[in-house]
């Protein structure tokens, strides 16, 4: 099961799933963060309370990634533990991504 929590601050969107990002949840998500890169607006996707990425979320974000690189915005990333951050580094997904401890240094970071 998959909840998203769209805020905006200012002229950032912060996202924040809850839950797992999955084969069945992965469209949600994508639509989720298209939704608000096509506001224009750069995005935080707070993993904090993500418990799960599989290969389908990652596939999203990388998607995203190509996407803010395309059109010369931000997606950021914040609160990612141990395990999601293993998969990003096993992955490759590291260094397309900024990457914040905090929601408040994400939202710090995508503001300068």
């Amino acid at each position: 099961m998959l909840n998203i929590h769209n805020q905006t601050h200012g002229d950032i969107g912060l996202l924040c799933p809850e839950g797992r990002i999955d084969s069945t949840t992965a469209d949600d998500f994508h639509t989720a963060l298209f939704s608000a890169l096509d506001t224009g607006h750069r995005v935080v996707v707070d993993f904090g309370k993500l418990q799960f990425i599989s290969s389908a979320g990652l596939r999203v974000l990388l998607m995203a990634a190509k996407r803010v690189r395309k059109e010369k915005t931000e997606l950021l990333l914040c609160q990612l533990d141990a395990s999601h951050r293993e998969v990003f580094e096993i992955s490759g997904f590291l260094p397309l991504f900024t990457i914040h401890e905090t929601v408040t240094d994400a939202l710090k970071g995508a503001a300068e």
